[in-house]
């Protein structure tokens, strides 16, 4: 979620502008398509006939000695989808002339996930007939997106957020080889459990509990249960420092909840919802962390509620990754607790630096 320290009326813009979800108009240049994989298998044995995956794209592909080497991935988090990685704080930090990932420079691939977006999803008919993904499955389908739909046998960078950078890290394990370099942005390469693992569970049960749910095949959304997940995904993306200054009366804080609550149960789905949280259940690439051959740089912040910092667990495990480096950004007015993830200006340096280190490939 979007937030904005400075005044109370900017940060409640810029929140709303992110749950929204609002259609960022598409930059000159950009193209969007869908592709169908026939008969996709999931992890679970589970078959879909057709599972459509949608794309944007920025940029022109660049190909030397038959090799691609300009491709970059950027991968979404829970509930987002590529084109949020339109807006400006994040867009008009990294793609602009002369900017780290310069539109006019990288070919620039922003996917929707299994379950998100446009791609297909339980809310397009199946509601809870809909394959259970999992983050594998997620990966598996966006490697042939980028190879037999975009025809893309490289990549030169992998980079996400949140969920994007969990799959970051699927994307390193599965595939060592098929990129030059890493940049997961708040997330732990980890199995999601203890509190992590206690909010998720308590998003399902919430609407799962709501009799309006109804199995799944309810007429209307289950307001009781999806309000209170709502709630649940407030506070799991809360900037204690951020909202402290500019939700700094009782009036701003029930104003800005009620915006909050009003914009994003108009723009979320109840069964989607549970999908996408239940997708991170076998999530976890610790016991792999030795095959990851790209360098990688994790970045997190300090007030993000969702990988605590007081855990540290990234510090542990990046000893085992083979030029892996993590960077905590402290936590300040300028962070966005979790949410800084999309906050460019406060980690561009760490991609820059690691696009220089890498450079020499090409």
């Amino acid at each position: 979620m979007i937030r904005c320290c400075p005044s109370a009326a900017r940060f409640m813009a810029a929140a709303l502008a992110c749950s929204a979800m609002l259609a960022f108009a598409l930059p000159a240049g950009a193209a969007e398509s869908d592709f169908v994989i026939k008969d996709f298998q999931f992890r679970s044995g589970d078959r879909l006939p057709e599972l459509r995956l949608h794309v944007l794209t920025l940029g022109k592909l660049v190909t030397r000695a038959d090799r691609h080497t300009n491709a970059v991935l950027i991968l979404h988090g829970t509930g987002g989808s590529g084109r949020q990685f339109l807006a400006p704080q994040f867009a008009g930090v990294l793609y602009g002339p002369g900017a780290p990932l310069d539109t006019a420079k990288y070919f620039i691939i922003l996917p929707d996930g299994i379950g998100h977006g446009r791609s297909s999803k339980p809310s397009d008919g199946l509601h809870m007939k809909f394959p259970h993904y999992d983050y594998d499955d997620m990966v598996e389908a966006h490697y042939r997106l980028v190879t037999e739909h975009l025809g893309i046998q490289h990549l030169r960078l992998v980079m996400g957020t949140s969920m994007g950078a969990m799959h970051t890290y699927v994307w390193a394990e599965a595939h060592p080889d098929f990129m030059d370099a890493l940049l997961p942005l708040a997330c732990l390469p980890t199995a999601i459990v203890g509190r992590n693992r206690l909010w998720r569970s308590m998003v399902v049960d919430a609407i799962e509990h709501d009799p309006a749910w109804n199995g799944g095949e309810y007429a209307a959304e289950p307001a009781a249960g999806l309000r209170t997940a709502v709630d649940l995904l407030i506070i799991a993306g809360s900037a204690p420092i951020a909202m402290q200054n500019a939700l700094s009366t009782r009036d701003s804080v029930d104003r800005w909840l009620s915006s909050q609550l009003a914009t994003r149960m108009a723009t979320t789905d109840a069964n989607d919802l549970i999908y996408q949280v239940e997708a991170s259940r076998h999530y976890d690439p610790s016991g792999a962390l030795e095959k990851i051959r790209a360098p990688l740089v994790q970045v997190n912040s300090a007030d993000d509620f969702i990988n605590p910092p007081e855990l540290a667990i990234a510090e542990q495990l990046m000893a085992r990754v083979k030029g892996g480096k993590f960077v905590l950004i402290p936590a300040t007015a300028e962070t966005h607790g979790h949410g800084t993830h999309t906050w460019a200006a406060l980690w561009k340096q760490h991609l820059v630096q690691l696009l220089s280190a890498t450079e020499a490939k090409h």
